[in-house]
């Protein structure tokens, strides 16, 4: 009876439960949801250790149940238990060895097992082999040199100019001007060239005056020439004698010749020009009177010009005589000129530091004008031939020598020694140490400076002859 009881009881209560879970799971969620069921245990094969939360918090179970949200807490089976045990090192490839891991920044620190830095990024390997055998290879992975970047070309032979900048303005050629003036006193009765900025061709009247020294050395002419017929070989000399003073007055010749030949005798002259170009300077006006030596008019021929440039003292050195330059003016940008380096002054400026240097432009057009601003770009050191250049970028300096890395091939480089010469173009001319055809490193090469640096620092760590 007892024992009925005891197995009467045990069914009430397991269907109690059944009925409580039943309700809980209705109040939990919709009628047409149903919650999941942990799975129970696995295969025969497979045992679970126990369970852990479905969203990976830190929270395990030794049975199986449901979180707050009635997801199933995941069972974890023996085979996948995650080990604690630190990490083995990873095998290298074929039959390589490791012989230590070095800082992936390329600081000289090493670990003979695998680590991280502080910033978590993993220690490389350093395979037996990747150590230099001498002093003078450095060996880097190829993968490691296309992930950084590295990139060579040949050292090349190539016409190198450095341009040289400066500034410079636009001013007349002194060789084609000319002033006119007059020899003796006078009268300008007319004017036919009376303003500035007139352009005049040579022999064309200027303007008209009267002048007494002209006027009696015109009667002096024509009274030798009545007397030229006559047996007396002296009066033959004073015609050529009146003639004479006629040129020391400045009266052209085809004047003098036509006054002789005609035998009239005028009283005013047309004063001609003696050159053509553009009248820069007028002093004389109509009715004035005009005394010898007088400046009336000042004529240049601007079709050709100088541009006279202020170069700095520093670069000086860099110009020489013929040296090519090109003239961009602030009026004509998208017009550039060439010119040539004629003539360099011979003081320096005190306050600007500058010497000035003289460019002769052909200005055929005339479109140039005196005191116009232009940049100046002198091309030096075009006519010296091709020698032997690399990329700037290619040099590491550090402070004593220069240095280039020479590809070897399959990852391997050579620090050389170099001697530098002139620059221009992003490029250097390198007069000693590197041959044309010659592969170098042109980018990233401080990633493999510090390898080298590296390797050297670490060289106790690879070489069983050197004290420790």
């Amino acid at each position: 009876m007892t024992q009925n009881r005891a197995v009467l009881l045990l069914s009430l209560l397991l269907a109690g439960a059944a009925l409580a879970g039943y309700g809980y799971v209705q109040r939990s969620g919709s009628a047409a949801t149903q919650l999941s069921v942990a799975p129970r245990a696995a295969a025969a094969e497979r045992t679970i250790l126990y369970y852990r939360d479905p969203s990976g918090a830190p929270n395990w179970s030794a049975l199986p149940k449901n979180d707050a949200q009635g997801r199933a807490f995941l069972p974890v089976y023996d085979d996948a238990e995650p080990s604690f045990d630190p990490p083995k090192p990873p095998k290298p490839a074929g039959d390589r060895k490791i012989l230590f891991y070095r800082n992936p920044m390329g600081l000289p620190d090493t670990s003979p097992v695998p680590k991280k830095d502080s910033m978590g990024m993993d220690y490389i390997a350093v395979y037996d082999g990747d150590a230099p055998s001498d002093g003078k290879t450095i060996k880097v992975s190829v993968e490691r040199v296309q992930r950084s970047g590295v990139r060579t070309e040949p050292a090349e032979a190539r016409v190198l100019t450095r341009p040289v900048r400066a500034v410079g303005t636009v001013a007349i050629d002194e060789r084609r001007a000319t002033i006119v003036t007059m020899r003796s006193d006078g009268y300008v009765e007319d004017l036919f060239v009376n303003t500035t900025g007139q352009i005049v061709r040579a022999g064309e009247p200027l303007f008209r005056v009267y002048s007494p020294d002209i006027q009696q050395a015109f009667s002096d002419l024509l009274v030798a020439k009545s007397w030229s017929g006559t047996a007396n070989v002296g009066l033959g000399k004073s015609l050529e004698g009146a003639m004479q003073r006629l040129r020391n007055l400045g009266v052209p010749e085809a004047r003098i010749r036509e006054i002789r030949d005609s035998g009239s005798n005028p009283r005013i002259i047309d004063w001609l020009a003696p050159a053509g170009g553009t009248v820069m300077v007028k002093r004389v006006i109509n009715g004035q009177k005009i005394v010898a030596g007088d400046e009336l008019y000042r004529i240049v021929d601007l079709t050709n010009v100088w541009v006279i440039a202020d170069v700095a003292e520093g670069d000086l050195a860099e110009i020489k005589l013929g040296d090519r330059a090109t003239v961009t003016f602030r009026a004509y940008r998208n017009q550039p000129v060439e010119g040539k380096v004629t003539f360099i002054y011979p003081e320096v400026k005190t306050e600007t530091r500058t010497v000035r240097v003289r460019i002769e432009v052909a200005n055929p057009d005339e479109r140039l004008k005196p005191d116009m601003y232009a940049d100046v770009t002198f091309l030096a050191d075009a006519d010296h031939g091709a020698v032997t250049t690399v990329p700037v970028s290619a040099i590491i300096d550090n402070g004593k020598q220069q240095i280039v890395l020479v590809s070897k091939g399959e990852g391997r480089f050579e620090p050389r020694p170099v001697k530098l010469g002139r620059r221009g173009d992003g490029y250097v001319e390198i007069v000693e140490g590197l041959k044309p055809g010659e592969d170098i490193v042109t980018t990233a090469t401080f990633l493999i400076d510090a390898e080298s640096n590296l390797q050297s620092a670490l060289k106790t760590f690879t070489d069983p002859e050197q004290p420790k």
